[in-house]
């Protein structure tokens, strides 16, 4: 600990920190020091860390530290293990925290600086999933991710130049050897002009010159354009030809639609939308606002303890216990009134769960089918990319059309098997569930009668007797008074039953028939419920086939315009250099001489006349300075020698003087002496 205490403070004392602790100082700095401490040295590695934590909350803080130490991967020693400890260390500013932090960050301070510095451009923003539904968004978060690779990239590249980095003198070398070069390549063409000027009419053959290599360039440019362009117009006869193409099947598809199946496929979408809007999304939004309060209300908190754990669940277990007892208790008892709603309420929660469900399903569907078209247009452009055209013949997409329509037609149709087998079996299940719920109704209704007249355990005497007729006749001579006795008990028990039934059939006519009205409705719904998935399927089928095949087109038809646009601007380019042209060999030919001196050509011939007697006496002189410059510095080292001799005689000079000053000063002083 004591070497760790060192160490911290020898870098703290020097470059950029220069605090001037010693080890006693700096052990005697309260928590609120050491926090700010720490926060310096933060700022020093990233500088919008570079903050006065008087200025802000404890909280603030710790959280500000925290997300700057999970980002430089600082990992906490032993005793400090637990982050909620470590968290709570670090709000109050606790030596065992700190001086750790402390002596890790000034041990890698420029590792740690660098790695804060990529951590602003590399932490990626987490989109959510529903966000990037939005093609916008997802454009944008691609865009975002395609940058972040090409600062890898470009960081990787820095850091490899910064490794095997060019030194000075060797930058130094290729520069001389550059400038070797040029001198050599000026003197080899001075040389040849001096070739040249002997030539009769040598200005205007390398006018001529000129003039030959600049019309070759063009010439390049222009068939290099031209054959552009002929590449271009091919790819566009080849994609117009399969938007005819594609145009013609889309024509031939939607020749058989009607408007009133386009407006009910339209209905059936509203109404899924504003299922959605209006019980879907409000619920799940109250459901995410709950558990986000929940949440922040558990991160407000303060750090809890084990002891502090132990004791919210043992809260929690008690409060389970108390809710099953009341379970318990409200399934005991029994509500006569509500039971003939039961069964309606257990149908209306089957449905609404059934709804959400479908919904969920219908929405993870649509996602899922967006992102299927996604990844089937990158393909297409990337087969059109690799090959040109698409990789199906015409003849080809046809018989692939009509196998996937009679896959489609028998997937249909054993799509339709499937949901009414679904729905006969769910139909069979609730019927025993409800007859399994009715019969324990009717049998605790029983019960209940019995208990209430006074006859319970009629069953189990209907039983008895059932047992005592059986051995009537072995018994009628032994206990003839007890039969009659039974005998009249069954007429009373059996008068009762007959009551019962009496006042329970009309309750059981109702219950048939909302029984059959149930099954009626239920086959009604299943069937609908049929009708809607397929046509919703067929529809939506055809509505994804067209919009892609609309954007397809409306995509070709933008770059054709572009296409269009671009060579009309090549058109013009071209016919105003061609217009200058014209102008500057009417301008050449002209007998006009005032004329003839606007041309370019004059123009510049006269500039590079100028300019070629301007490097003359530049040269001249350059000789001059050359021829001189020996002599001059002989004489220049001649002044300076001239100097130094005068400023040693001047020296020498002034010595005499001081020392003559002296003697008549100790001359004088003798004389005083002698007189006294």
């Amino acid at each position: 600990m004591g070497d760790q205490i060192q160490l911290i403070v020898e870098k703290l004392n020097q470059e950029p920190f220069r605090k001037n602790y010693n080890l006693i100082s700096f052990d005697s700095l309260e928590p609120l020091q050491l926090l700010q401490l720490l926060s310096d040295v933060l700022g020093e590695i990233d500088p919008k860390h570079a903050v006065d934590i008087r200025e802000e909350l404890p909280e603030q803080t710790a959280k500000r530290m925290l997300n700057l130490l999970g980002i430089l991967k600082y990992k906490p020693p032993g005793p400090v293990s637990d982050l909620s400890a470590f968290r709570q260390g670090l709000v109050t500013g606790s030596k065992a925290v700190i001086h750790p932090v402390l002596h890790w960050l000034l041990q890698r301070t420029n590792e740690l600086r660098t790695r804060a510095y990529l951590a602003r451009f590399l932490v990626k923003l987490e989109v959510p999933a529903e966000f990037l539904q939005d093609d916008t968004v997802a454009d944008f978060n691609k865009q975002y991710e395609e940058l972040m690779e090409a600062f890898k990239n470009l960081h990787k590249e820095h850091e490899q130049l910064k490794i095997s980095g060019l030194s000075t003198a060797e930058i130094r070398r290729d520069i001389s050897a550059m400038e070797e070069e040029k001198d050599q390549l000026a003197k080899r063409v001075e040389r040849l002009k001096k070739r040249v000027e002997t030539v009769q009419n040598h200005q205007r053959m390398l006018e001529i010159a000129r003039q030959l290599r600049l019309e070759k360039e063009r010439e390049e440019s222009l068939a290099q354009q031209k054959q552009e362009q002929k590449s271009q117009l091919f790819q566009a006869e080849q994609r117009l030809q399969r938007a005819q193409v594609q145009l013609k099947e889309m024509q031939h598809m939607v020749a058989d639609s009607k408007p009133e199946s386009l407006m009910k496929k339209l209905e059936e979408e509203i109404n899924f939308n504003s299922y959605l809007v209006t019980e879907k999304i409000p619920r799940e939004m109250e459901s995410k606002k709950t558990s986000v309060y929940f949440l922040q209300k558990v991160a407000a908190e303060p750090a809890m303890t084990q002891a502090d754990l132990t004791a919210l669940e043992s809260e929690l277990d008690e409060v389970n216990a108390q809710i099953n007892q009341l379970t318990e208790k409200r399934m005991i008892k029994y509500e006569p009134a509500d039971s003939q709603f039961s069964m309606y309420r257990q149908q209306a929660s089957i449905i609404s769960r059934k709804k959400e469900a479908k919904a969920e399903e219908l929405q993870a569907a649509k996602e899922e089918m967006s992102s299927l078209e996604r990844q089937m247009e990158q393909k297409r452009s990337q087969a059109h990319e690799l090959e040109g055209s698409d990789v199906l013949t015409e003849d080809e997409l046809k018989r692939y059309v009509s196998q996937l329509r009679s896959k489609s037609a028998l997937y249909k149709k054993k799509r339709v098997e499937m949901g009414e087998i679904a729905a006969e079996c769910g139909i069979l299940q609730r019927t025993e569930e409800l007859l399994r719920q009715r019969h324990e109704a009717v049998q605790q209704q029983l019960q209940a009668i019995e208990e209430k007249k006074g006859i319970s355990g009629y069953s189990y005497t209907q039983e008895e007797l059932e047992r005592v007729s059986a051995v009537k006749s072995e018994m009628d001579e032994v206990k003839g008074q007890t039969l009659d006795n039974m005998s009249e008990m069954v007429k009373k028990l059996n008068a009762m039953v007959a009551e019962k039934k009496a006042s329970l059939a009309p309750v059981i006519k109702e219950l048939r028939q909302l029984r059959q009205n149930c099954q009626e409705l239920t086959q009604e719904c299943d069937e609908k419920k049929i009708q809607y998935d397929s046509c919703t399927a067929g529809l939506e089928t055809n509505r994804s086939a067209l919009e892609q095949e609309v954007k397809g087109l409306l995509e070709e038809c933008a770059q054709e315009e572009s296409n269009y646009r671009y060579i009309n601007c090549m058109k013009r380019n071209l016919e105003i250099q061609l217009q200058r042209a014209k102008e500057e060999m009417k301008a050449c030919v002209s007998p006009d001489p005032q004329e003839r001196r606007r041309a370019l050509r004059e123009q510049y011939t006269r500039i590079i006349l100028e300019q070629e007697n301007l490097g003359k006496k530049l040269r001249e002189k350059q000789k001059v300075v050359r021829e001189s410059h020996g002599s001059n510095m002989k004489q220049m080292k001649m002044w300076q020698d001239f100097e130094q001799l005068m400023e040693c005689k001047r020296d020498c000079f002034l010595k005499q003087q001081n020392q003559v000053a002296i003697g008549q000063i100790i001359q004088e002083g003798g004389k005083d002496r002698l007189v006294l």
